[in-house]
């Protein structure tokens, strides 16, 4: 019923910016939640990013003030702009929503972020 599909990661040096986009086909996108995950290598899965509708955005701790999670309901995206990027956000990143018992997830997009 939805499928979604991850763009902008790529490689970037520590302090700069990425913009990770994810676009979302299917149906009711405007009642699920959307979040952003990632996963380091060595390390587990992180919910970075949440966006629930009629609520304030979930950031995890270590990106709070760097990234932005946004939504646009009539282009069905959703965006995480990333700022002020550390190595430490290197990871893959995947786009997911959630409505009841369903949940997607994106093919996931790799961020590189070098010293």
């Amino acid at each position: 019923q939805v499928q979604l599909v991850e763009s902008g990661g790529g490689l970037v040096q520590a302090g700069g910016s990425l913009r990770l986009s994810c676009a979302a086909s299917g149906t009711f996108f405007s009642t699920k939640i959307m979040s952003w995950y990632r996963r380091a290598p060595g390390k587990q899965r992180e919910l970075v990013a949440r966006m629930r509708p009629g609520a304030n955005p979930y950031y995890l701790d270590s990106v709070k003030g760097r990234f932005t999670i946004s939504r646009d309901n009539v282009k069905m995206m959703v965006d995480l702009q990333m700022n002020s990027l550390k190595p430490e956000d290197t990871a893959v990143y995947w786009c997911h929503a959630m409505e009841g018992s369903s949940y997607y997830w994106g093919q996931g997009t790799q961020v590189t972020v070098s010293a």
